[in-house]
């Protein structure tokens, strides 16, 4: 296989280098809105939506975005809207058309790279020169093209959704779910078809699929990291599956479904910051955890809001 660097293949460039606190945050249903790229490995590199402004032409949808340096040095996505960028995100734009399946390709390919980059060695100088392949493989086109999925941005329900902190109250983690720890699985576990959850934040928390483990947890459950880098990550479970001993398992008090809980990892994810390998995130101190949520007049949780302002988000068509 032909390989080139990524200079041959796509013109490159720095992007606005914005700050967003120079900038007017709006919310995602604001019309003239426009996504801001940042560092970030989170939502598509997208930290914020910010109001659109006049002088300033927005990069077009379609482009690749590369973080250049920082903690997700190489975090690389393709971007579906017109966007603005902060410090440090480089703008890969294709010499000659590609499809979106390329694009998503190519992305992934200079992600394999992130090894060779730290704090103390940033991309900024590099980039150009990773090499990748000169055309995509046969095998991985038939792979898509055997498992495409057609991604609508449509919302589940045209109305939108207010969020207004006012009405948020803080609860304790135990008030609405049960913690349970996840449980030591050996090495030599035998492959099989459960899902075994443990401390990792790609694939919503699944590392392989095991025959048998100690304990077998229920679906329609949540599941936090709460050792090592992926600390907080929080995960919904629509199977059955194992976990290992650095994972809580949240089982709710309450009817549960995946739109509420996509609302709640949400929140819970806010919390990342407060925890890291000096500071584990283990069942005792869930136990004494606390998260804000919609309440209603009587301090209750507010479910059915949670469910419509998911359901009313873009792309919510797909869950």
């Amino acid at each position: 296989m032909n390989k080139v660097p990524i200079h041959t293949l796509f013109d490159i460039k720095y992007g606005n280098s914005l700050h967003l606190d120079m900038l007017e945050v709006c919310d995602a249903n604001f019309e003239e809105k426009i996504n801001y790229v940042s560092r970030t490995r989170e939502n598509n590199g997208i930290s914020a939506t910010v109001k659109r402004i006049q002088t300033i032409q927005p990069f077009e949808a379609g482009l690749i975005t590369v973080a250049g340096s920082g903690n997700s040095v190489l975090e690389t996505f393709v971007q579906p809207e017109p966007f603005y960028t902060g410090f440090h995100v480089f703008i890969l734009k294709p010499k000659k058309a590609l499809t979106d399946v390329e694009k998503l390709f190519y992305a992934y390919c200079i992600r394999q790279n992130q090894y060779k980059y730290n704090f103390g060695r940033q991309a900024n100088k590099t980039l150009k020169d990773i090499v990748v392949p000169l055309e995509i493989p046969a095998e991985f086109k038939k792979i898509v093209s055997e498992n495409a999925i057609k991604i609508s941005k449509e919302k589940q329900i045209k109305e939108d959704c207010s969020l207004e902190i006012s009405n948020w109250d803080w609860l304790l983690i135990t008030d609405i779910f049960t913690i349970f720890k996840g449980a030591d699985i050996s090495s030599k576990h035998e492959k099989g078809k459960i899902h075994l959850v443990s401390a990792t934040k790609e694939n919503n928390g699944i590392s392989n699929l095991i025959a048998d483990g100690k304990k077998l947890f229920k679906k329609n459950t949540i599941t936090v990291p709460s050792n090592g880098a992926s600390t907080g990550e929080a995960f919904y479970q629509e199977k059955p599956y194992f976990a290992t001993g650095d994972v809580n398992v949240l089982e709710p008090k309450f009817e549960l479904n995946k739109y509420i809980a996509l609302f709640i990892i949400t929140i819970i994810r806010l919390d990342k910051y407060r925890f890291s390998y000096g500071r584990k995130w283990g069942k005792d101190r869930m136990l004494e955890s606390k998260i804000k949520l919609p309440v209603d007049k009587n301090g209750i949780p507010n479910w059915q809001f949670m469910e419509k302002c998911i359901k009313s988000l873009p792309y919510s068509k797909n869950i």
